[in-house]
């Protein structure tokens, strides 16, 4: 059996997008799973909006969510070089050979001419393509047009009245016609290659033995396989994976939200959580778990598990299976992670000391049952930081307007004062005391104690949050809360 040789060519014109992160994953937990290799190149022959810079972001974006590779840019590698607009003397080669069998032409047509033969078919209904207006010009035509100053391309020669089978791993047989193809190009006037072409060449080249990408990609599937037998080319096995979808089920865009794996980081999504959330994208595990490592998978991934229909991208879900990350982290990585968000809210400073980060743990420890993604900490900041209270909503204020909270409030900062050390389990000593002396129910106690400390009826448990504030903010803020209950009653 051949080994398998899969592989991700993002073109680096900006961020990696969450389809392409996909795609990535489903080909590095293929190759994995099969004993294989993964191999990352990169398809840069749209030379105006193609840099170093995105490649390197799209590289490091994959380096994150922990998608690795076995040969490729930036690893080595005996098919290399890894990047198209260093292989133009291999794609020129091919080209020749196309060129010499008849297979391939020069095409002199203008943009003009082009527009207008498309607008001329679209009028009668049928679908754009080229007509073959340069397919049998003679030298002396050529020369002609050559004289007149036009560059030409070249055009890959379709044979009439085939079929074009296609045996999908992922949706099975595909069918497609190659009168409804035209001649298209596959080398562009200034010598660069097109998509088409240069994937073939590469893929060859390269020994890849099964294509695994976004279902976009099927429609180029036919005049890619008609290269590979022009050439006499082994055809690698192709399999293609349903479309993203909105939660309104149109194409996933920047309309739902951001669609690039940086925002997410940059949100503070952990990358175990994308990973999980981005498997489930289009394949089904086969139990009821939700839940996965990257080994587990790994261990778990199958094509025939991938489905055809498309696949719905719901923050809400992806949320739910953040949080379930976020619970499970050890407290002192979230806290490492969420210092940079503290920062740029001015609520902290850098550098960050043992004893602060000792607290920033504390309170992550404190608060990390209730986030969805790492940026939401700020959200949660008001509890530990300022020395004030607002008591913004009518519930808030009408619990200290309670007649037994003056007592409850008095007692609180009495023994508050009185207690030489604050840990959850002295606080929680102090509550009970307060309800003992005063004959009072938990609720009695607990609530006013908790909006006079927070201007909120829910938050984090008042053991953690006191021992957070330490007494001298803790009391600053019950007062300040309370002289906002006798300003209201007066």
């Amino acid at each position: 059996m051949t080994k398998v040789r899969v592989r991700f060519a993002p073109s680096p014109t900006g961020p990696l997008h969450i389809g392409g992160a996909r795609s990535a994953l489903f080909n590095f937990l293929y190759a994995r799973a099969n004993g294989g290799q993964f191999i990352v190149r990169v398809e840069d022959t749209d030379l105006e909006r193609s840099s170093r810079e995105s490649e390197k972001n799209i590289l490091e974006a994959l380096r994150w969510l922990g998608i690795t590779w076995d040969e490729g840019i930036q690893a080595k590698g005996e098919f290399g070089p890894y990047r198209q607009t260093e292989r133009l003397h291999i794609y020129r080669e091919y080209t020749d050979r196309l060129m010499e069998a008849g297979h391939a032409y020069h095409c002199y047509c203008s943009e003009e001419e082009l527009e207008a033969e498309r607008q001329g078919l679209i009028s009668k209904g049928e679908t754009p393509r080229y007509l073959g207006k340069c397919r049998s010009l003679t030298s002396e035509q050529r020369a002609k047009l050559e004289a007149q100053g036009r560059k030409p391309v070249v055009r890959f020669r379709v044979p009439d009245n085939e079929l074009i089978k296609i045996d999908d791993m992922v949706r099975g047989e595909v069918i497609f016609d190659s009168n409804g193809i035209g001649d298209y190009v596959i080398v562009k006037s200034d010598g660069i290659p097109t998509y088409n072409f240069a994937v073939v060449i590469d893929d060859s080249t390269m020994e890849i033995t099964h294509v695994l990408r976004g279902e976009e990609h099927l429609s180029n599937t036919p005049r890619q396989v008609l290269i590979y037998r022009a050439l006499g080319l082994e055809e690698p096995k192709f399999g293609h994976i349903s479309l993203i979808l909105g939660k309104d089920r149109s194409k996933m865009s920047k309309r739902h939200g951001s669609v690039s794996v940086v925002h997410y980081r940059e949100k503070g999504y952990l990358p175990e959580a994308i990973v999980n959330f981005i498997a489930l994208l289009g394949w089904a595990p086969p139990g009821e778990e939700e839940f996965f490592s990257m080994d587990e998978l790994i261990a778990s991934f199958t094509l025939d598990r991938v489905a055809k229909s498309p696949a719905v991208f719901d923050t809400d879900k992806l949320n739910y299976v953040s949080s379930h990350y976020i619970k499970g982290a050890e407290p002192e990585r979230i806290a490492k992670l969420v210092v940079p968000y503290l920062v740029e809210e001015q609520l902290i400073a850098e550098p960050v000391d043992a004893a602060r980060f000792e607290w920033i743990t504390n309170m992550v420890r404190a608060i990390q049952d209730y986030l969805d993604y790492l940026g939401q900490v700020t959200d949660y900041a008001r509890y530990f930081f300022g020395d004030k209270v607002s008591l913004e909503t009518e519930e808030s204020r009408g619990v200290l307007h309670g007649e037994q909270v003056p007592a409850v409030i008095e007692l609180f900062l009495s023994k508050l004062q009185e207690t030489s050390e604050l840990n959850v389990d002295t606080v929680k000593a102090l509550m009970k005391g307060i309800g003992k002396e005063l004959k009072l129910g938990g609720k009695l106690v607990f609530m006013p104690i908790r909006v006079a400390l927070t201007g909120e009826t829910k938050g984090p448990e008042l053991y953690d949050l006191i021992p957070l504030l330490g007494k001298e903010l803790a009391a600053s803020r019950v007062r300040s809360a309370m002289s906002q209950v006798i300003v209201s009653r007066n």
